[in-house]
């Protein structure tokens, strides 16, 4: 099988590729870093904002939303040499990639221009208050509540994991807004301001250590939110919450497969020259991870081509279950196969933020626990599990 674009793709790929390549920041000028995914420095504030006024944020979308109404094929090979290059759109992934998107989707046309807007040019940085201690992947057992009183919703509760929430200027919060209905029909979306009164931000660090801190916790006690700020209709944010979700999803096998090239060829080269190489349950299992990876993006233009003829691929959650575990998979391999020796064996990390000149090092052990974020954010794997039993193969709900 031979992949290929058409003419008219492969210019959309030249116009972006000239366009990357004249607009680029100085590496020298990124060595500030980004201290949260809501924590974004000027420089790449700057970088989002141009791509947006260029039309390149957001190719899918209409010129006055940063984009030029590509079709999938195009969002396909903007993908691909963003990928290249190590090259990120945003460096607030879930304002740019789950909020905004959800505003452009299920708001109003001033909720669009007041919120979705500057978060999509980078004037303001958003958050996404979704799990919360009582509801982790059943999102729709959340507990956070919001009681309209007169032109106000009063909101109480609590969310946590809440990536990015203290450098976030807004949060869309999903609460319970009639407790009476079907848990999964009493649900709405709502904008919350972070320095609203009675929002409490905690932050806390992950397994990455002390100074990697980008989780938190979110409470809300009597916080006043205007009910001009409800995105959709009352009591349907569980829509919304779902798309939400698949924003987050979409074509993230792309990311999938290029993360895991990028560890395929840090491993190889780990392990070359040494008596590993020549051991056949490693070179076994090092086969399986690059079958992975083929099989991943075969599966990815697979849903692409069922996209672009109007149907609804059932790849998605496959593809997001293979890329994540086989992420796992193989820094377990290179875990166990270095032993000891991996808790400071240090390699370049895949982890790569745009313009690096020096993405330091990290150990394959910390490689290898990060891999557990993957197979836990955007629906964990015994979730998409679920939804493969349900939807692909057609079993009955357990």
């Amino acid at each position: 099988m031979r992949l290929g674009y058409d003419e008219k793709t492969e210019a959309f790929r030249d116009q972006f590729v000239a366009w990357l390549e004249a607009n680029l920041p100085d590496p020298l000028l990124t060595a500030e870093r980004p201290t949260s995914s809501a924590g974004v420095p000027e420089w790449a504030r700057q970088f989002q904002r141009q791509m947006f006024d260029d039309g390149w944020l957001s190719p899918a979308y209409p010129s006055k939303l940063g984009g030029r109404s590509a079709d999938l094929f195009e969002q396909m090979v903007y993908l691909e040499e963003l990928g290249r290059r190590h090259v990120t759109r945003s460096f607030n992934p879930q304002g740019l990639g789950i909020v905004s998107a959800s505003i452009v989707s299920f708001g109003n046309d001033e909720q669009i221009e007041r919120w979705a807007v500057p978060i999509m040019r980078a004037e303001k940085t958003a958050a996404l208050g979704m799990s919360e201690p009582g509801a982790g992947s059943d999102l729709a057992a959340l507990a956070t509540r919001a009681v309209l009183d007169g032109d106000h919703f009063v909101v109480n509760g609590q969310k946590v994991w809440t990536s990015g929430a203290h450098d976030a200027d807004v949060l869309l919060v999903f609460v319970r807004t009639d407790p009476e209905a079907p848990k999964h029909k009493g649900i709405s979306a709502l904008i919350v301001e972070t320095d609203t009164p009675g929002l409490d931000r905690r932050p806390f660090p992950d397994l990455g250590g002390p100074d990697h801190v980008d989780f938190n916790e979110v409470f809300f006690d009597d916080v006043l939110v205007p009910s001009t700020n409800l995105v959709g209709d009352l009591n349907d944010g569980w829509r919304i919450c779902n798309g939400a979700l698949a924003h987050e999803r979409a074509m993230l096998w792309v990311m999938w497969s290029q993360s895991l090239d990028n560890m395929l060829d840090d491993a190889l080269a780990e392990l070359n020259g040494t008596s590993h190489a020549d051991d056949d349950v490693v070179l076994d299992r090092l086969g399986r991870s690059i079958m992975d990876s083929h099989a991943i993006r075969l599966l990815g233009h697979r849903q692409l081509a069922k996209q672009q003829r109007g149907l609804v691929p059932a790849e998605q959650s496959i593809l997001k279950l293979m890329g994540s575990e086989a992420q796992q998979d193989l820094a377990a391999l290179i875990l166990e196969t270095l032993g000891a020796a991996a808790l400071d064996q240090a390699v370049d990390s895949t982890l790569r933020f745009p313009y690096e000149n020096d993405r330091g090092a990290v150990s394959w052990s910390d490689r290898y626990l990060f891999t557990f974020a993957g197979t836990i954010s955007g629906g964990t794997s015994e979730i998409q599990r679920n939804i493969v039993a349900e939807r692909v193969l057609g079993l009955p709900r357990g």
